[in-house]
């Protein structure tokens, strides 16, 4: 019996339960190329977990589920997935949550917070599979780190190649953080991207913020524009890595060691600068990680002490358009040019 959006999972249990939270389905595939069972993410999810609730802890927690289609299943995309913020009402009353305004939807959304392997386990009963914590902590509006997404083109045979594409563009922004004096570490993205996280002294406002990544992206642009580019709109981009400073305000971003919802199931996976050039994303999977981390949790140790914001970064955000807003006009104009050309 398949698992439908806003119920809980089928009755068909396995008499099996893990932390007091009871498992259905466990041996169901989690999608079509996953490679992997549904076992197999609350397996990685319980002996994860002390390295999963440090990042996400206190955060407001969206996750992606994945529910299978009725019928047959071939390949992946064949399965429904979509990004659960709300809590459903069938929610165990001992999953810790927080309260949020939404302005968009004019009303409260309800976040779980993932502060415990439990919560974690029912997670993963539930088929959620990503893990994307907010950049603030519940009832802040300080985020907490500066981020860079590094998201390389379609346009590539393989994805490894746009992978290494990513990877130079990630030293960009190293270059350009380092001439400002300031330190970050960088992961996979668990898809084909990079993440690059600075750490940052509490209670930086989050305008600065917001304009410190824009200054950030558009230096990095500046050092290699044939390589990297700051352009919103896809189609501007012309086979070049997206330096994507949106990841501010009540954005999201996948989590260290946050399965992707990707064929083998990648993690997205903390690795040291210098080894870079060394790995590939597959080479970090839900079968993989716990192996190859033993009992270290290199994003702890890379991640470096929080930092203040280098003045002259905020100063020249300040002044760039916020690039949503800006591509919003933009698409616009383009559309009224559109019309009046077919006109």
């Amino acid at each position: 019996m398949a698992e439908k959006r806003g119920t809980s999972t089928s009755k068909k249990g396995t008499g099996e339960e893990r932390h007091g939270v009871p498992l259905t389905n466990l041996d169901q595939e989690l999608f079509p190329g996953a490679g992997a069972t549904k076992r197999n993410l609350v397996d990685y999810l319980d002996v994860m977990s002390s390295r999963m609730i440090p990042v996400l802890r206190d955060r407001p927690l969206s996750v992606i589920r994945v529910l299978p289609k009725h019928g047959r299943q071939t390949k992946p995309g064949d399965q429904d997935t979509f990004m659960q913020k709300n809590l459903p009402k069938y929610t165990p009353e001992w999953v810790p949550r927080t309260s949020i305004w939404a302005d968009a939807s004019h009303r409260e959304v309800v976040y779980a917070l993932g502060n415990d392997r439990r919560t974690l386990i029912w997670f993963g009963n539930q088929r959620a599979v990503e893990y994307h914590p907010g950049l603030t902590l519940a009832g802040s509006h300080h985020p907490t780190h500066l981020i860079m997404d590094l998201d390389p083109p379609d346009d590539h045979d393989s994805p490894i190649t746009g992978f290494r594409l990513a990877v130079r563009a990630a030293r960009l922004v190293r270059q350009v953080l380092a001439d400002a004096g300031m330190t970050g570490a960088v992961k996979t993205s668990g898809s084909k991207g990079v993440h690059v996280f600075v750490p940052l002294a509490p209670e930086t406002a989050p305008d600065d913020v917001a304009a410190a990544q824009r200054a950030v992206a558009a230096r990095a642009e500046r050092l290699d524009p044939e390589l990297a580019t700051t352009a919103f709109i896809r189609e501007d981009r012309h086979g070049k890595v997206f330096l994507d400073a949106t990841r501010a305000g009540g954005a999201t971003v996948a989590a260290a060691y946050s399965p992707r919802i990707r064929p083998g199931v990648p993690v997205s996976f903390p690795v040291g600068w210098a080894d870079l050039d060394d790995v590939a994303p597959g080479d970090f999977t839900l079968h993989t990680v716990p192996t190859l981390l033993g009992d270290r949790d290199p994003w702890a140790e890379a991640l470096p002490s929080p930092q203040p914001l280098e003045k002259s970064l905020v100063e020249e955000g300040h002044t760039i358009p916020v690039a949503r807003v800006q591509a919003m006009h933009e698409g616009k104009r383009r559309a009224r040019a559109k019309r009046e050309a077919e006109g």
